[in-house]
């Protein structure tokens, strides 16, 4: 690796790093400003869209680093999302048939207390895959 493309890459790591701190801070400041806001308000529909922009700046920040990797990185990241899209399905659908099922409640299988476990299979592809080419 030569010298520019490892300060790219640390430019990289160190923006998407920023990215997700600022959606995560953005999302819990969206939760407790939700739960003070009139439910149905102005207010509150402000609160529920805070995150978007952030996560849209997230996610910019990602396609870059990923346009920005070697062959082999792409490919990596190319599974992980391979395996972490169908199974962030999975989680989504049985999360929200189990709150239709009435298993809801404060600290149950309340869907926006859940979100974190859509990451988690993202990961798991990260580790897979690179044991498979290591």
């Amino acid at each position: 690796m030569n010298a520019p493309s490892a300060v790219r890459e640390q430019v990289t790591w160190r923006a998407l790093i920023v990215a997700g701190v600022l959606f995560v801070a953005a999302y819990f400041v969206a939760r407790g400003w939700i739960e003070t806001a009139e439910p149905r308000s102005g207010e509150a529909l402000a609160a529920a869209l805070l995150p978007v922009p952030f996560f849209g700046f997230l996610l910019l920040t990602f396609v870059r680093g990923v346009r920005s990797m070697d062959e082999l990185e792409r490919r990596i990241q190319l599974e992980a999302l391979a395996v972490a899209f169908p199974c962030a399905i999975l989680i989504a659908f049985v999360v929200g048939l189990l709150h239709l099922a009435g298993f809801h409640g404060t600290n149950d299988f309340d869907p926006p207390r859940l979100w974190p476990l859509l990451l988690l299979p993202y990961w798991f592809g990260i580790v897979v895959a690179r044991r498979r080419y290591a």
